[in-house]
């Protein structure tokens, strides 16, 4: 699969600096869209220098990096998996800064900027950052295949559930006993995996450290730490609340959700679509399942999104700040969308520009004049971009 918007997203950053950081999830395709971007705009053994931090070879040859790199006179130099090797981030930098050096660096790493501190610190001003997620609903036309096996492009393209299943399994291993001491993280595989777990049951709901820590006899700073590490590979979305300023007293504290539904629903066994649709939880599946895709399909920063709710039981899923609007999201998992009590309160309370309510189906229609129902499928089509513009001017 292409991916032609991240492959003009990597242009449009090297057009405001000389390094960009291709961040997403181990798997989630970094490297394939590095060698297609390679084939795009460097064609040639002459144009591009590929470095894979995995491979020993690749590693040994920047056993002494300075000298390696500034010998190289290639345009383009990718360095693929850095978050194994920071102390490149100064390096970097001494190289950018020379005057007579026009190259650009395309740096891909498996966790987070906040993870990879040495990036945010040593090349502030020098480099953009494009986050690669998993497959999304503007790529592919199988909302029910995207939503079970999620957007992994080896879970989401497997022959067979099971191939996926078994993916997804392997992967979930692999993260815990490779990744996560890879980067630097000293922490027992099954420890994390108990935690992991539970935070499963936590998905869509106020996240409660105390009673975590609890049930796995932590203490809430290290519950916060592993709920940051999971954070910062992507593999969870840390929802913050919003505070407007009214007296009302609102939640303060944050929401979870698992960012790729293919991994959540492998972490509590469900395996096929039977077990999905009969899971006691099925709606907050498909709520978090339809905020990711929300969320990725406006292409909203963590900083231009939150939560809201009252401890009056008024509340907005989802409240996105994007080009001066304030845009409002419900998920509903049901056939007969529908405005409600909650909806209206959060209309007034937060000043929405527009509100959208969400649900499993493929038309948009009003509901009031500022309410609108949008079918979750009509982001495949494009319809719901469109729509949504339209209701904005």
């Amino acid at each position: 699969m292409l991916r032609a918007k991240y492959l003009n997203e990597i242009e449009t950053c090297f057009t405001v600096n000389p390094i960009c950081a291709l961040l997403g999830p181990r798997q989630v395709g970094k490297t394939t869209l590095a060698k297609l971007y390679i084939e795009k705009h460097y064609p040639g053994a002459t144009q591009a220098e590929f470095f894979d931090l995995e491979d020993p070879q690749d590693l040994a040859r920047l056993a002494n990096p300075m000298l390696m790199l500034q010998n190289i006179s290639k345009p383009l130099i990718i360095i693929d998996e850095i978050q194994r090797l920071p102390e490149l981030f100064p390096i970097l930098r001494v190289l950018i800064d020379q005057t007579n050096r026009q190259q650009k660096f395309l740096i891909l790493g498996s966790a987070s900027r906040e993870l990879i501190r040495q990036s945010s610190e040593t090349l502030a001003g020098r480099i953009s950052y494009i986050e690669l997620p998993p497959f999304t609903l503007s790529e592919v036309n199988d909302t029910p295949k995207l939503w079970l096996q999620g957007g992994f492009p080896l879970a989401y393209l497997a022959e067979t559930l099971e191939i996926s299943y078994r993916w997804r399994q392997s992967y979930i291993t692999t993260f815990l006993e490779q990744d996560i001491p890879n980067l630097g993280f000293n922490i027992p595989a099954q420890q994390l995996r108990r935690f992991w777990l539970m935070l499963a049951h936590y998905h869509g709901q106020i996240f409660n450290a105390s009673e975590l820590g609890r049930s796995l006899s932590l203490s809430d700073p290290t519950i916060r730490r592993y709920l940051d590490i999971l954070a910062g590979t992507f593999m969870v979305r840390i929802l913050n609340p919003w505070a407007e300023n009214i007296s009302k007293r609102q939640v303060k504290s944050p929401k979870i959700y698992f960012r790729d539904s293919g991994i959540l629903h492998t972490l509590v066994n469900i395996k096929n679509f039977n077990e999905l649709y009969s899971y006691h939880r099925l709606g907050a599946f498909w709520e978090g399942f339809a905020l990711e895709q929300i969320i990725q399909t406006l292409d909203v920063r963590p900083e231009e999104c939150y939560f809201w709710a009252t401890h009056a039981d008024a509340e907005l899923d989802l409240l996105i700040f994007k080009n001066g609007k304030r845009l409002g999201f419900e998920f509903k998992y049901g056939d007969r969308p529908s405005t409600t009590k909650s909806m209206h309160i959060a209309m007034t309370d937060l000043k929405l520009d527009h509100l959208a309510l969400i649900y499993p189906g493929d038309k948009i229609f009003p509901l009031t004049e500022q309410i609108t129902a949008y079918g979750l499928e009509t982001i495949a089509t494009g319809e719901f971009i469109t729509k949504l513009q339209a209701a904005l001017k």
